[in-house]
């Protein structure tokens, strides 16, 4: 079965960086959508990137641009997330997901961010900028 666990949540001051980790296992072949979901308290889950494994160009989420940054890692069955410029916004538990067997794409090639197409998820990791 498909198992996501993230890490390298932490606090930091506004301005600040952050690279979180999410290691992927149970996938052994296909193509897969995987990214990153935030829920600060009080809000909706929302996603902040997404990519596909085979191709296409990630979603960021507006609010995120040009200052996060999504990357795979084929070897080590990892996808990182570097966040810079970190702003007090950013705050929220952060989730890695991934979408498998489906995964649904927009024009562009962009992975549609529907939370409802994502059904495997890690146990999220908190990210605080204060």
């Amino acid at each position: 079965h498909v198992q996501l666990v993230e890490s390298g949540g932490g606090s930091v001051q506004p301005g600040g960086s952050l690279n979180l980790t999410c290691v992927v296992s149970g996938i052994t072949s296909g193509c897969y959508c995987v990214g990153w979901f935030r829920e600060a308290p009080g809000k909706e889950r929302e996603a902040v990137t997404l990519m596909n494994s085979c191709g296409g160009s990630p979603y960021y989420a507006d609010a995120v641009k040009g200052r996060f940054a999504i990357s795979r890692d084929d070897a080590s069955s990892t996808q990182n997330l570097q966040m810079s410029n970190l702003k007090l916004e950013d705050s929220a538990m952060y989730y890695c997901a991934a979408a498998y067997p489906e995964c649904t794409m927009l024009g562009g090639g962009i992975p549609r961010a529907q939370l409802d197409d994502y059904r495997h998820w890690g146990r999220g990791t908190q990210v605080t900028v204060s």
